[in-house]
């Protein structure tokens, strides 16, 4: 199956310094400077959205999910020495 044609374009303007790292690492994993910036800004992309409220899950993932959560909480023991403690007043 061919590659998805590549229909759209982003143009960037930045320091000759930081067009030489990016090259550079870009060469480090093989990767011409287009594919090293996609996947990168991407792979950014989804960290930043993956604290959204909503999400899709597939029904077995979701099975599972629900089921984890369903299970009773196991109190963890640094916790609750942490919230004994006295809580301290800065100012």
């Amino acid at each position: 199956m061919p590659a998805p044609t590549k229909d759209a374009r982003l143009n960037l303007r930045l320091r000759a310094a930081d067009d030489e790292l990016i090259r550079h690492a870009a060469a480090e994993v093989g990767q011409s400077v287009s594919d090293f910036l996609t996947t990168s800004a991407i792979e950014r992309a989804h960290e930043v959205l993956s604290d959204q409220r909503r999400f899709v899950l597939d029904e077995r993932t979701w099975k599972a999910f629900t089921e984890l959560l369903d299970e009773p909480t196991r109190p963890d023991p640094r916790l609750v020495e942490l919230f004994a403690r006295p809580q301290r007043v800065t100012r």
